[in-house]
């Protein structure tokens, strides 16, 4: 097929635009590249453009008559989004409305929806399954509900298939080094506690040391990017005409901020300082998926999802950039 990859130029796009080619798939990226980095643009073509813009998204569709689309493309630093919500509706809600009418206009009639964990906000109920009452705290995890709910009824009314990926917390890197996470500023626990083992970064700040559990720091679900790409392509064979799905994607393991300190540490060989810090509003304590509506849907299990391949293949991909004089994000 012919995907058109909205946002392929980011992390876990990219990844996936390298999964799609793999499985014998033509990833055509769309982005606008404020984000994204034309340098993980590998497998396809790139076109630049906004996802706001029909006019540039149109022509993209005219040119390279994609099968099928993914969208990535967005806004993800839930911090940014209590300050600037209005920012994140028009890049991830009002975005997916101009995806949908250029779809229709160009007989496009399936899609994949990178959604979050995030509109679960902070559940009662531990694993998070998908029938768990969604109530988002932020404009982020609201922006992702409001996206799947426009799917929902655009394949009610219009036919076309949809699956919406909730993922917790991606992390890793390619594990044969040719992608990686450059995000600027980097908000994702994992790259930068390594960049504290780098010595680009002082310390780690750790919010919070004394929620209820096992250490008292926060525990959350980390899925391998691979898996993540894995389940995209998976997803995509499994889109029906006039059906909307949603499915967790997650490893089904809590790992808290001080295990992932500690196995840091252990893996490179380095000193990493933590900074023990006041929580921050409306870090839920533990979040875990249940992962088992992917499993059985979309015959998807993480493969590389432990904490120790997750660590080494961020750790190697860090360590070979820098080396290759690439540490700014912003320089190729």
């Amino acid at each position: 097929m012919r995907v058109l990859v909205a946002g392929g130029a980011g992390y876990i796009g990219s990844h996936t635009c390298k999964a799609l080619a793999e499985a014998g798939h033509l990833p055509i990226v769309y982005d606008s590249l404020a984000t994204g980095h034309a340098w993980a643009v590998k497998w396809g073509p790139l076109e630049q453009g906004d996802l706001n813009d029909p006019t540039v998204l149109g022509a993209a569709m005219r040119r390279h008559r994609p099968d099928a689309v993914i969208n990535f493309a967005g806004l993800i630093n839930v911090g940014e989004s209590v300050h600037e919500p209005t920012l994140y509706y028009r890049a991830n809600v009002a975005s997916v409305v101009t995806l949908l009418e250029t779809m229709r206009a160009h007989d496009v009639g399936s899609i994949v929806f990178s959604s979050s964990c995030a509109i679960y906000g902070m559940p009662e109920r531990l694993p998070i399954v998908e029938s768990t009452m969604q109530a988002p705290i932020n404009a982020y995890g609201r922006s992702k509900r409001m996206g799947e709910e426009i799917l929902r009824d655009a394949c009610a009314a219009h036919g076309i298939g949809a699956i919406a990926l909730r993922y917790f917390n991606a992390a890793g890197a390619d594990s044969k080094g040719e992608l990686g996470e450059e995000h600027d500023p980097e908000t994702h626990l994992i790259p930068l506690v390594l960049q504290a083992a780098l010595g680009t970064r002082r310390s780690i700040s750790v919010f919070g040391t004394d929620y209820d559990t096992s250490d008292g720091t926060c525990v959350r679900d980390y899925v391998h990017v691979s898996d993540l790409a894995s389940a995209h392509v998976a997803a995509l064979s499994a889109c029906r005409q006039g059906q909307y799905s949603a499915f967790n994607l997650g490893s089904g393991q809590g790992i808290s901020i001080n295990e992932v300190i500690a196995r840091s540490r252990a893996i490179t060989g380095r000193v990493i300082v933590a900074d023990a810090e006041a929580r921050r509003p409306g870090d839920p304590p533990v979040l875990i998926a249940d992962a088992s509506l992917a499993n059985a849907a979309l015959k998807w299990r993480p493969r590389c999802s432990d904490l120790d391949s997750i660590i080494r293949t961020t750790w190697d991909w860090m360590t070979a950039h820098r080396k290759r004089g690439m540490s700014s994000p912003r320089s190729r």
